[in-house]
Order: C-alpha cells, then structure tokens, then sequence
C-alpha cells in the first residue's frame, strides 16, 4: 500500500479551478517527483495534500483520508511542507527556526540530537547558529526550512521548488544534503522542481503536469528517456 495516494484531486482558488484530475501515489521511503509548466498545478497539489487549498477527490495517507484536514493536523500525522519562498520564521534565530520545526515533539534528547544533525547536514548553518534567519543568504534560508521540517521527524516531506533563486552551486549543495537526508532517515518525498537534473538526482519517478491534469507518469529511467522531456525539462 502507498504511503501517499490521491485519487482524481480536484481543487480551485475561488472559481478558478487549478487541478482537473491529478492521481500519484508516493510508496514508503520513495521519493516522486512533479513536472510541469508554470501554471501546470505543481504547488496546488502540494498544498492539497497539506490542507491549505479545499479539494475534491480522494487523499490519502498510511490508509486514513486526510482531505478536508487543516494544515496542523495534518503535520500532526507526519506530512512536513517545505513550501515556495521557504516559509521561515525571519526574526528568530537559526536554532529557534529549528526548534519551533520540533514543537509537538516532548524528547529533548532527541530534538537536540536532531539539531545537531541538521548542522551536520547544513555544515554552513553552524557558524550562523545565533543568526536571525533574515541575516541568511538565500541558500541558507533554504536550508534551514529542510532542516526545520526534518525537526518535527515526518513520515513524508513535500518540497516546492527548493532549487528556486539560487546559484547552481547553492542547488547542487541543497540537494545532496536532501539526498543524503533521503538516504539516512528514509523520509518519503514529494518533490516539486523547475531544475529536472536536480530532481532526476533523486527522484525514483514522476508525474508532469499539463493545466491541472496527469500528462505523464513514469520511473525517472523511463522519463529521462523520452525525446519530449528532454527538449522541456533537460535541455536536451
């Protein structure tokens, strides 16, 4: 059984409907990825999933329905949401970012294990422990909202466009240490991604997007491997 699965998920921003009919499934320890255009229906799946946007259709997750459910409860269940922009906290430190990412958690212990995890992973962070998160430079805002999401232990992390506004070195950084993350923890992902030689990195397989509906699912093999996504995504 999937861990993540949505069925025909339809949702609008007050008429405008954005996604016609988007089906995906993430498998436990998997990592998806979504294509498609600006417009397409990329980050309104996400929030779909993590309950800002009202939808229609089937969501799932570990077997439960979780359409209709607010954002807390549904990051009470282990869905973590890195969305567009990073979404940090501007005027509380590097250290307080990550701990607000472990509020519901009670084992000290643990959340400053995790802590200094997440400095292992973001070596750049540890200098900037004390900084307030507006002093950081793009990248390291990104880093840290990896980091604080990975603070409250999810089960399935969606990422929206974490190679946005940075320079390709920045990129290529932010997403090994995702990958390495991926590798260690075997947190699910749902990675929505404009850069595709990112995303094929570490993606398992996709789903593209065309005007709110599934055009194309397939593994990354089998993707990379079409003449259509190579011209769109890989500059191929």
């Amino acid at each position: 059984m999937a861990l993540l699965e949505l069925a025909d998920v339809r949702a609008s921003y007050g008429p405008v409907q954005v996604l016609e009919s988007v089906s995906l499934s993430v498998p436990e320890g998997g990592a998806v990825g979504i294509l498609g255009a600006n417009g397409a229906g990329k980050t309104t799946t996400l929030r779909a999933i993590s309950g800002t946007v009202r939808t229609r259709g089937t969501i799932t997750f570990d077997g439960r329905s979780i359409r209709g459910l607010g954002p807390d409860r549904v990051a009470a269940l282990g869905i973590a949401h890195v969305p567009e922009g990073r979404g940090t906290l501007m005027q509380l430190t590097v250290r307080e970012n990550l701990r607000v990412g472990a509020y519901v958690r009670k084992d000290r212990k643990g959340i400053a294990a995790d802590i200094d995890y997440c400095l292992d992973l973001f070596p750049q962070l540890h200098s900037r422990i004390s900084s307030s998160a507006a002093a950081l430079s793009g990248g390291e805002q990104q880093m840290l909202a990896v980091g604080r999401a990975f603070m409250a232990r999810p089960r399935l992390l969606l990422l929206d466009e974490a190679s946005l506004g940075l320079a390709p070195s920045t990129a290529k950084s932010v997403y090994d240490a995702i990958g390495r993350l991926r590798k260690e923890s075997g947190i699910a992902m749902l990675i929505v991604e404009q850069n595709a030689n990112l995303a094929f990195r570490l993606i398992d397989s996709a789903t593209v997007l065309e005007m709110g509906r599934n055009a194309l699912s397939g593994t990354s093999d089998e993707l990379k491997g079409m003449d259509e996504i190579r011209r769109a995504y890989l500059g191929g």
